[in-house]
Formats: C-alpha cells, structure tokens, sequence
C-alpha cells in the first residue's frame, strides 16, 4: 500500500464526506440553537455510533465477495453514484437549479424544529436529539457508501474511512468555534470534484471488474477524471446556452 494508491480513496472519501457533513451540520446547529448542545451532541454521537456499525458490518462482507464481481458491482454504482453529483453541479452552475443555501436551510430548520418542540414540549430533548441522530444517519449514509465503494475495490476501506473521519471531525471543529452555518464552503465546487472523481473510479473499475486491464493501471484514474471534468465543464456550457435560448423564446 503506498500513497499513489491511498490517496485517491482518502481524498475522494474527505472531500464527499465533507459536503455530506456540512449538510448535515446545519441541522444539529439548528438543534444546538433552539433545543441546546446537550440533545444535539447526544443525538450527533448516536447517528456516527450508528454508521460505525454500518461501516465494521458491511466491510467484511465487501471483502468477501469475489474481485472482480466487487469491482463490477461497485464500480457501477459508483459510476451512477457520481454522475448523479454531477447532474446537479452541473444544472447549479448553469442557473438551471438553486445553488444550495446552508443559510436558508438553517433558518428553515429551526423555524421547523421550534414548532415541534411547541407542540409537544414534554419531549422537547427526545424530539432535538432525534433530529441531530436523523441528520447524521440521512447525510451519513451516503458517506458509508463513498466510503465502502472508494475503499473495497482496491483494499482502501480503511483509509477511505480516515479521510472520512476527518471531514466530520473538520466540519464539527469549524462549526462549533463559530456556531454558525457554514455558507461559505464551495458545496457546489465540492459536489463538482466528487462527481468527477467518483465517475472516474467507477469506471475504472467497471473495466477492472469486466476482467481487463487499463493502459497505466492506476494512473488512468488521472486520465478518466480530466476526461469527466472537460465534459462536465463542456454540459455546464450547453446548459447555459439552453437556458438563454429558452429565455430568449419565452420574452
């Protein structure tokens, strides 16, 4: 195991999980506000206590599954997985769709989590610290399978799952020293890179997992994200003209 090889799965596992968290985060701030730390942090430990499990349980059972049906199976989902992320990238970055608002959705959150806890004030703690659980488990979810897909084709369950500790344990530290949301992280920037480099993995090991070898091995992962990246940035462009043609025809 050397760093050619980690660093691809660590990289993609930090950079997925982070936008995961930071989605995430905003809800068990809006907990921390309304409710207090105490229900938050309670129900934040139980959701990462949860995907552990997840992470220890369905890890050897990867590992036991044949090679090369692994990386087939995987690799098309991770292949339908990032071009998901890219989908919507693209469709934000054209105008097409709303860029995401940690903002918005914080205010959202609490106006929403107030009413409820109005409503039924005897379990306002429960009710907190299930909210906190429910958005790490939601958002943390799809971390577990960045991080199972990243890291059981080629052995990596293991670093994928330290880069993806240290999104969490970097989000958690930069938003509880500034208590609030953290609107000014590049989410649509981020979901760009995953989704290029989650097609690049998943296609690589489609044809890995078919039984053939790339030209380079490993490297061409390299080569398969500058090819996604050049024809997400070429969708971005059509989008745009789309768009202002279909203004155009309406005006």
């Amino acid at each position: 195991m050397d760093w050619v090889h980690v660093m691809p799965a660590v990289t993609a596992a930090f950079i997925g999980s982070f936008v995961e968290f930071v989605e995430a985060f905003t809800i068990i701030l809006a907990v921390g506000t309304v409710q207090g730390w105490r229900p938050a942090l309670w129900g934040t430990a139980a959701g990462f206590a949860l995907l552990a499990v997840l992470v220890l349980a369905l890890g050897p059972l990867f590992t036991s599954i044949p090679l090369h049906a692994l990386q087939l199976t995987v690799g098309v989902l991770l292949l339908l997985f990032g071009m998901r992320w890219l989908r919507k990238a693209i469709l934000r970055s054209a105008g097409i769709i709303s860029l995401h608002d940690e903002t918005r959705a914080f205010q959202s959150e609490t106006a929403e989590l107030r009413s409820e806890i109005a409503a039924q004030a005897a379990a306002a703690d429960w009710l907190a610290s299930a909210a906190a659980f429910k958005a790490v488990v939601l958002e943390g979810v799809e971390v577990v399978f960045i991080v199972l897909a990243v890291g059981a084709g080629n052995g990596m369950i293991v670093p994928a799952s330290i880069g993806a500790l240290a999104a969490a344990v970097l989000v958690l530290s930069i938003g509880l020293a500034f208590r609030r949301p953290l609107a000014q992280v590049p989410e649509n920037t981020l979901k760009f890179i995953v989704g290029v480099m989650l097609s690049a993995f998943g296609t690589f090991w489609v044809l890995e997992g078919l039984g053939q070898s790339w030209p380079g091995a490993d490297f061409a992962i390299l080569a398969l994200a500058c090819g996604f990246a050049l024809a997400a940035w070429l969708g971005v462009r059509l989008a745009m003209i789309r768009r202002t043609a279909t203004a155009g025809a309406r005006a």
